[in-house]
């Protein structure tokens, strides 16, 4: 599963306002390779629900992962920091092994 913090949550709905898209623009987590840490989070809206898909929905956001980002996702929770160290969505990661600096990668 993958979960959502409630100012996850928020800013999701607020940037979905912000650009114009509907309510069922969905989240799209992935991993890639690269970074200074091996692989990176990639986070998208997208409205299309793919085959490969896993879905999860947690606070009425619906997640997509593909099933080979998952076996990387797997008991992730989205977050969101507008503090003074950092804004932006951050990944509570418990398969990682070690982040970077600014927690967009990491190792396994």
């Amino acid at each position: 599963m993958i979960s959502v913090t409630d100012k996850a949550k928020d800013r999701i709905i607020e940037l979905r306002k912000e650009e114009g898209r509907e309510p069922n623009n969905n989240i799209r987590v992935s991993v890639k390779g690269g970074g200074c840490s091996g692989l990176m989070y990639d986070l998208n809206f997208d409205d299309q629900i793919k085959p490969v898909d896993q879905v999860f929905e947690d606070k009425g956001i619906k997640i997509l992962v593909d099933k080979k980002s998952l076996l990387y996702l797997l008991g992730t929770t989205l977050d969101f920091s507008d503090g003074l160290n950092g804004k932006g969505f951050q990944f509570i990661n418990p398969n990682a092994s070690r982040t970077c600096g600014c927690g967009e990668s990491f190792a396994v």
